[in-house]
């Protein structure tokens, strides 16, 4: 199964729209969303997926928030989540404090965690655990590299990291 990852959209509708039409292209059916959309229309964006979301630093209006997870029959799950998809077990945290990714993947709970916030990719090794983030898919603050998202497969727990 192949996931569709993304962090920090912060209302760059434009870029959404382009990774929404790669991951129609890659025939994702869900997507992760880690955090920082800013305000509702962008979750909208992704009404054709299966989309899980936290809650990311930047997320004053959770009402709203809520209201479009609701409208498009997603699920946004608070500001920390744990699910299961292809049989691995996922931690969903933003990622505003290092010592709690780390500390997320140390604990051997996860097969995989994900975060977001710093606006770069990863990809680092905790013992079984992969701590794994899609950068930032938003053009606003990125003056030195492009935008990117991920997409990660669940089988061979290879996660694939694009520019935009």
């Amino acid at each position: 199964m192949k996931i569709g990852i993304v962090s920090d959209t912060h209302d760059d509708e434009g870029n959404v729209k382009k990774i929404v039409r790669i991951f129609k292209k890659e025939n994702i059916e869900n997507v992760i969303h880690l955090g920082d959309y800013v305000a509702p229309p962008i979750v909208r964006i992704f009404k054709d997926f299966k989309l899980t979301g936290i809650f990311g630093n930047n997320d004053g209006y959770k009402y709203g928030l809520i209201q479009a997870f609701t409208e498009i029959g997603g699920t946004i799950l608070g500001d920390f989540g744990k699910i299961i998809l292809g049989g691995l077990s996922l931690a969903l945290y933003h990622g505003e404090f290092r010592e709690i990714s780390e500390a997320l993947a140390k604990s051997g709970d996860y097969d995989v965690v994900f975060c977001g916030h710093f606006h770069k990719s990863e990809q680092t090794v905790f013992g079984k655990t992969l701590l794994l983030s899609p950068g930032s898919a938003h053009s606003y603050f990125k003056k030195d590299s492009s935008p990117t998202f991920g997409i990660f497969n669940t089988e061979e727990k290879k996660f694939e990291i694009i520019s935009i």
